[in-house]
């Protein structure tokens, strides 16, 4: 009788907590699409489902928080978790229950994607959320990934907290007063910025790291931030240190963008995939 083979090598695992989007452009399922095409393997967990088409959220259901912290303890006792991905949380104690699992995890890389409101405006998270990110997951994140007016409303929030009297400080500060909140390294990404170019800047406590420029693509994308966070999240998983993770996650990311499709009525969706339907044709071509 042939000996049994042996057990493969497991790709390198990203624990991702996030609410579900049906339309499969942002949320959870944008998150294992990205995650999946980098080669990782995701593991996912449900924080929230909700009602949504490609033009915006109708509805937000968030789970009971003991769900959330159960589904993830299973999975980290079952399987090595070599980076979390947090994206939509869904309420105070949800943020609570993740805080209290990572905790527990303090080798684990955290990228947080703080998903405050979608793009057309549909608010996600209210004061009380807010300062819960801020007391509990802040401390405990190894990057950040705000756009500039998430960052902006966290800044402002840390700087009322704080009796700072600059109550509307430029980008770079904004980036000091997170990374003083326990962040380790913030990505602030300028897509809502009015430049002709797309200008994302990685902090550290140090001050800028890396400053990036990228064409302004036409259109308004629905999960080019979680596909972001989690690019960012696969390259970590991997080995890759910060400043080049965050470089390469920024090419993919506009890369699915540049090749993202109009499904629906509303907003386009980045293309994850894109790499495979290159392959297709040049095989069609050869």
């Amino acid at each position: 009788m042939p000996a049994a083979p042996a057990a493969n090598m497991s790709p390198p695992i990203v624990l991702t907590f996030a609410a579900s989007d049906p339309t499969g452009g942002a949320g959870l399922q944008a998150d294992i699409l990205t995650l999946a095409s980098l080669g990782c393997h995701p593991l996912s967990v449900v924080t929230a489902i909700t009602v949504q088409d490609t033009a915006g959220v109708e509805g937000v259901l968030p789970l009971d928080a003991d769900w959330v912290a159960d589904q993830a303890r299973a999975l980290l006792e079952d399987m090595p978790v070599a980076a979390f991905k947090l994206g939509m949380l869904g309420s105070v104690e949800i943020i609570a229950a993740i805080a209290e699992v990572i905790s527990d995890y303090p080798e684990i890389p955290v990228i947080l994607d703080p998903v405050l409101a979608s793009g057309r405006g549909d608010q996600f998270a209210d004061e009380q959320m807010i300062e819960a990110m801020i007391g509990l997951l802040l401390p405990q994140t190894t990057l950040l990934t705000p756009n500039s007016l998430e960052a902006r409303r966290l800044a402002q929030e840390i700087g009322e907290a704080g009796g700072d009297t600059d109550l509307e400080p430029g980008l770079a500060g904004c980036a000091h007063r997170l990374i003083n909140a326990g962040c380790e390294y913030v990505l602030i990404t300028g897509t809502h910025e009015g430049t002709p170019q797309v200008v994302n800047t990685l902090y550290g406590s140090h001050g800028t790291v890396r400053t990036d420029r990228w064409d302004r693509l036409p259109g308004s994308y629905h999960g080019s931030g979680c596909t972001l966070a989690s690019a960012i999240a696969a390259h970590f998983a991997s080995g890759v240190n910060v400043a080049d993770a965050v470089m390469a996650a920024q090419e993919y990311t506009w890369r699915t963008l540049a090749a993202g499709f109009r499904p629906g009525m509303g907003q386009f969706i980045p293309d994850r995939m894109f790499w495979s339907r290159e392959e297709d044709d040049d095989a069609d071509e050869i």
